[in-house]
């Protein structure tokens, strides 16, 4: 009796669950065989098209395909894949094709595209329209799930929008948005980040006093080997008898303010807009040029 309770527990799961395939035969379980069990990405691509015109799960064919063309170094295609196919996809998948948007803007150096979808996504996050209405979403990384919460996500795309005014050379911009990510949800990597700007600002002081904070734990995420070693290449390479207080003034110190009361609302707001009138970080665009970085 029990070698025959050995034997039902040492039989191999099913084919599709031992590879992680998803179970039954069609053009997108076979475009994921070729990805996962095959590792052939440009055989799997062509499935993938195959799949989108057979409307064959699209959602998740569309998604995978641009991501494995953003690996083949083919994000270019990979964006009008998406911004033409996207239409077939529910409803429940646009968040996440916005996503994959954004890193292939990222991937392609396209910052404008990337900072207004990234405000676009700040802009459904204060109407409530985020997580299909839900508080929080099911994440996945490593193979590992776990639940993020509105603010979680507010602050992490602010970290991205912060991260890409710092490629345009928009310091100003840049200081407020990571600023109030750290106030939503703070962590020692959007800190390093908060002190690169500052320094690019020319106020050593301030970004050395939250380089300390890191190197002292005082941040989420402080205990983390990269963040440290980040904090540290910083601090040495602050000039230690250097101690500009530069701040922008004129027309960016307008704009700032102006983002400043934009990203308030945002912050006081995680219920659905009353009123019909666009929040006022949306007004930094006509300002962008006359910044002083």
């Amino acid at each position: 009796m029990s070698q025959r309770k050995s034997e039902k527990q040492e039989t191999p799961p099913p084919y599709h669950v031992l590879h992680k395939l998803p179970p039954g035969d069609s053009p997108y379980v076979r475009a994921k065989h070729v990805q996962l069990v095959e590792k052939n990405p440009d055989a799997a691509i062509g499935l993938f098209w195959k799949a989108i015109n057979a409307r064959d799960r699209v959602d998740s064919a569309l998604k995978d395909m641009a991501v494995i063309m953003k690996q083949q170094d083919r994000a270019e295609e990979a964006i009008e894949a998406v911004r033409s196919f996207r239409h077939l996809c529910s409803k429940q998948a646009q968040e996440s094709l916005d996503n994959v948007l954004i890193d292939l803007y990222k991937k392609c150096g396209r910052l404008d595209e990337q900072i207004a979808l990234l405000k676009q996504k700040l802009w459904m996050i204060c109407q409530g329209e985020v997580f299909n209405k839900k508080p929080t979403k099911t994440a996945r990384s490593h193979g590992k799930k776990f639940q993020v919460t509105v603010k979680q996500e507010t602050s992490r795309i602010l970290g991205n929008l912060g991260w890409a005014y710092m490629q345009q050379g928009n310091f100003v911009a840049t200081e407020v948005v990571y600023r109030k990510a750290q106030i939503i949800d703070p962590d020692a990597n959007k800190a390093c980040n908060l002190s690169l700007c500052l320094i690019k600002l020319g106020r050593n002081m301030e970004a050395r006093s939250i380089l300390l904070d890191v190197l002292q734990g005082e941040l989420p995420g402080s205990d983390d080997p990269k963040a440290r070693t980040r904090a540290e290449e910083l601090l040495q390479g602050l000039e230690p008898l250097e101690a500009s207080s530069l701040q922008p003034t004129g027309s960016a110190q307008r704009v700032e303010d102006a983002f400043i009361e934009g990203l308030d609302l945002l912050m006081n707001q995680w219920v659905p807009l009353r009123s019909k009138r666009l929040p006022i970080f949306e007004e930094i665009s006509p300002f962008r040029d006359q910044l002083a970085c």
